[in-house]
């Protein structure tokens, strides 16, 4: 039984150095964030762990050798999400796509027949998505993009996205979305609060965007995936039903909003078993993708062995593990 995994990070280092050297200011605002948001002792502990993973990270051959050790067969790589660098600006941002894009092609190039590249855009700077989405597309051969759940004033809902996601639509392309940080800024900076809470409540947050905003309804071709199970949204969908049932301001998406998850794809690192038999219940055995957030600590040490041990129907392992993700790409619009 094959395994793909769809949720897998590389870090471009010279990518970070030359954002650096040219905004330094900005760099160190955008630090001076993260410390309130995270705190001093999760940056400590991140930095440490992170620096422990530098191979996995960045060489091809420490990550396949990784994936033999899991029993993956494939890899889906995108970006660390520190690289959205979601406060720079215009010219700055588009050369980040562009150069984060061919890093990743070149990265995947030499393993394709085990890896598959996600690219970027600058989701700041609306005007410019639609470029940098073909560039990683077409240009580079990328199986689509790796979004965050929100940049500046930029939500998914926003009006000025509707190209993009018509575009990505019209490609077939996957966009891959994965938060950084959490806009709750120094209430969740102890205990690690800014990942365990923050990054469920962004997921939540950007897919009821999209809900609610109509932009499944008006593009039902995109082919989109969101990390961490989805964040908190589909094991409390009732209350998102119950809103768009009685509330005439939740009522911009054509049927109740959790019929739409059966519109999306999610992975598995929700670290509990009861938490994925759900997640199946309530999108559909083929809209759950094998992801293990590889190689962070707050990733699935054993992905595989995760979906086999959960309970769950011999069939729709199978497809967990490999089957929906290879659908996924081979479908120019999915039903």
């Amino acid at each position: 039984m094959s395994a793909t995994d769809v949720h897998a990070h590389l870090l471009l280092p010279s990518v970070q150095a030359e954002v650096e050297r040219r905004a330094p200011e900005l760099v160190a605002e955008a630090a001076d964030l993260e410390r309130r948001r995270n705190g001093i002792e999760s940056l400590k502990a991140s930095g440490a762990m992170v620096g422990a993973r530098i191979p996995k990270l960045t060489d091809v051959h420490a990550r396949l050798a990784a994936m033999d050790e899991q029993g993956v067969d494939r890899q889906w790589v995108s970006v660390s999400p520190n690289h959205f660098y979601p406060w720079a600006p215009e010219g700055l941002a588009v050369w980040v796509a562009m150069e984060t894009n061919r890093l990743i092609a070149e990265h995947v190039a030499q393993a394709p027949d085990r890896l598959t590249g996600l690219g970027v855009v600058p989701l700041q700077h609306p005007s410019r998505i639609v470029e940098y989405l073909d560039d990683a597309v077409l240009g580079r051969g990328l199986a689509g993009v790796e979004i965050s759940s929100f940049a500046g004033d930029v939500e998914l809902s926003d009006e000025r996205l509707e190209p993009f996601w018509a575009r990505a639509a019209e490609l077939g392309c996957v966009v891959f979305l994965h938060p950084f940080g959490c806009s709750l800024d120094e209430r969740l900076d102890r205990f690690y609060l800014s990942n365990t809470v923050g990054q469920p409540t962004e997921n939540a947050v950007a897919l009821s965007h999209l809900i609610f905003a109509g932009v499944l309804d008006r593009h039902p071709g995109l082919k989109i995936v969101a990390a961490h199970g989805g964040g908190y949204l589909p094991f409390a969908i009732g209350r998102s039903d119950r809103a768009w049932r009685v509330r005439p301001e939740a009522h911009g998406c054509a049927h109740e909003p959790s019929s739409y998850l059966k519109k999306l794809w999610f992975d598995t690192v929700v670290h509990d078993p009861v938490a994925l038999r759900h997640l199946v219940e309530a999108a559909g055995g083929g809209r759950v993708l094998l992801g293990s957030d590889f190689p962070f600590d707050m990733g699935l040490d054993d992905p595989v062995a995760f979906v086999r041990d959960a309970g769950l129907p011999a069939e729709i392992t199978a497809r967990i593990l490999s089957g929906n993700a290879e659908a996924l790409l081979a479908a120019k619009v999915p039903a």
